[in-house]
């Protein structure tokens, strides 16, 4: 199959109380029959920091596919630098932001799958908690249910190579304002009040088949994180990837891809 891949376009939404403009790309939209699954990107990333890998889980998978980068990222409407996210900026996402979007593209009536990274997997199983009938399965990489030392170490250890190397000019090239980007991520999570963010009780709620995938090497969090939703989602399939850090589509794609075939295939 040869994917076509369209050119990113911005459609206009409305969310958080305001308009703004969120940067969309499809894969094969034309394949109408086909599952799609939409992709959520991670905390500093956007539409062109997945790169190919969207493309590469469709031709796989024979499926089309939505990318779209969130209010602040990629090319959508920038998040002013002293405007600080809220606590709950994830919940804001998943029940607030992430419907606009469908019902702007007309997808309301989608049972999409969802595949995220980090913060967009823990954004995945909000929806899916939050919208239990909407979603077909989620499929999360390395998300966040929780807050752990390792995490919090970790982001202070971005945030120094962020102030002290080529980190800000190499973050630009992805982003219309990436100090933006940076500083809205790490704040919220260096603040101490968010120390306390937990969305373990809304996993509960969850009832399409999940698939939690994590490096055993994760510099951003232990494998408590997916081990966790298994507890609270029962049939949850779980991978623990070996040889693998917080970016298992980067580091191990082929057994991402594959994981991804065998779970599509189980749940039919």
């Amino acid at each position: 199959m040869n994917d076509t891949v369209a050119t990113p376009r911005l459609i206009e939404i409305h969310s958080m109380g305001r308009k703004m403009d969120i940067e969309v790309q499809w894969i094969s939209p034309e394949r109408s029959e086909r599952p799609l699954i939409i992709f959520l990107h991670e905390g500093l990333g956007s539409i062109s920091m997945w790169r190919d890998w969207p493309t590469s889980v469709c031709e796989a998978l024979d499926c089309r596919g939505l990318v779209y980068s969130r209010y602040g990222y990629g090319q959508s409407t920038p998040r002013p630098l002293d405007e600080a996210r809220g606590l709950d900026y994830l919940h804001v996402q998943a029940h607030e932001a992430l419907p606009a979007l469908l019902n702007a593209l007309d997808l309301q009536d989608e049972q999409p799958i969802l595949f995220g990274h980090s913060d967009g997997g823990s954004i995945a199983l909000l929806y899916a908690a939050l919208f239990p009938d909407s979603v077909r399965a989620i499929a999360v990489a390395a998300p966040h249910i929780f807050v752990e030392d390792i995490t919090v170490e970790g982001i202070r250890k971005a945030r120094d190579l962020y102030q002290s190397t080529d980190f800000p000019a190499r973050l630009a090239r992805h982003h219309r304002d990436g100090d933006s980007v940076f500083y809205s991520w790490a704040d919220i999570w260096l603040t101490p009040a968010f120390r306390k963010w937990n969305i373990e009780a809304f996993l509960d709620d969850i009832r399409c088949p999940v698939l939690a995938m994590q490096g055993v090497d994760d510099e951003y969090g232990t494998l408590e994180q997916i081990r966790g939703i298994q507890r609270r989602v029962p049939g949850t399939r779980l991978l623990e990837i070996p040889s693998c850090g917080h970016s298992p589509h980067r580091d191990q794609p082929q057994v991402v891809i594959n994981a991804l075939r065998d779970f599509l295939a189980e749940i039919g």
